[in-house]
């Protein structure tokens, strides 16, 4: 994306930004015609990625489903022109009453505070898939799933490609790997479309690896190095890719990695946000020779490198935390190695 902004004024200068169609975006979704479902639309991505597709395609229906505890989120929505539907997606019978479209872009899931409640998460990750992908079996699903269910990979190399077999580490990520073979079971039996979306750290300013760091480094506070190195890639890609994966959806389904192409040092990071702060940055621990990395050479084939580079959104990050923009208050844990969040 060509003229990228130096800064974002406020909450909706970064929203109008981010929901801006990507290049390619509105030629992909004319490939996948018909209604796109959101299913878990209450997260941090869904409604941006709901407010992109609308805007990339304004005649087309756009449905998103989530408990929607604050009326605030419902109204934003549907002011917004898209359709909301109150679920459960636990609820078995409220999941068979919602409407079949042609499209599914599945984001609900359990992450933080798996750790002690494990039942849940598992119910979460690996139950309401296999409720959803019974019941939209006609469908076209692009699957949220984690980088998670790779095993840590030599920082010195390119990061876990699509073959690499998933072998994770703690029940969060295990339940990932339930999450994403119930849907690869039910494709392979109805013929199904669809891709398993392997996210790597998606950016807004308001929350992410790079968010956490400049936060960190702003107050004063230890850096962690368990996790030294990391994938981004800016939220308003991420979104495009998955609602471009719609046209590339294959059946049996197939996961795609999705993040920036860049390895970021956490270290250097901190040290970029330092000389932006001036402030000193102090760290926790060193580096290890492995870390959560992607290969991301699929996702560039079909959509092109991404539209905001690394160091943008360091610049980014930088200027929105100094001057005490909004956060949502939600870290990313980034430095946990051991699968317990």
């Amino acid at each position: 994306m060509t003229n990228l902004p130096d800064r974002f004024e406020n909450v909706a200068k970064l929203e109008d930004f981010m929901t801006r169609p990507v290049p390619g975006l509105a030629e992909d979704l004319a490939k996948a015609p018909g209604a796109i479902t959101i299913l878990g639309i209450g997260g941090k991505m869904g409604p941006t990625l709901a407010k992109m597709a609308k805007r990339a395609d304004p005649n087309r229906r756009i449905i998103g489903v989530a408990r929607f505890s604050e009326a605030k989120l419902r109204d934003d929505l549907e002011a917004f022109g898209i359709e909301t539907v109150a679920c459960d997606l636990l609820d078995e019978a409220a999941v068979r009453q919602l409407e079949v479209t042609e499209n599914v872009i599945f984001m609900a899931g359990m992450k933080f505070g798996a750790t002690g409640n494990e039942p849940l998460t598992w119910a979460m990750n690996s139950h309401v898939p296999a409720l959803v992908a019974s019941h939209f079996t006609s469908s076209r699903i692009v699957v949220f799933s984690t980088a998670c269910v790779y095993p840590f990979v030599d920082v010195r190399h390119q990061g876990a490609t699509e073959d690499t077999l998933p072998t994770p580490i703690g029940e969060y990520a295990n339940s990932c790997v339930g999450r994403e073979r119930i849907f690869e079971y039910f494709s392979a039996r109805h013929n199904t479309p669809g891709r398993l979306f392997r996210l790597s750290y998606s950016i807004d300013m308001r929350y992410g690896v790079l968010h956490d760091v400049a936060q960190a480094v702003l107050k004063g506070e230890p850096v962690s190095l368990a996790m030294g190195h990391v994938n981004v890639i800016w939220q308003g890609d991420a979104n495009a890719c998955a609602l471009r994966c719609l046209a590339h959806a294959e059946a049996p389904m197939t996961p795609i990695n999705v993040s920036g192409p860049e390895v970021a040092s956490i270290r250097s990071v901190a040290r970029l946000f330092a000389q932006r702060f001036d402030k000193a940055a102090v760290f926790e621990g060193e580096e290890g020779e492995t870390a959560w990395l992607v290969n991301t050479n699929e996702q560039q084939r079909l959509f092109g490198y991404p539209s905001v580079p690394l160091a943008k959104l360091i610049d980014w990050t930088a200027d929105w935390v100094a001057r005490g923009q909004a956060s949502l208050g939600k870290p990313t844990h980034f430095e946990v190695n051991d699968g317990n969040y």
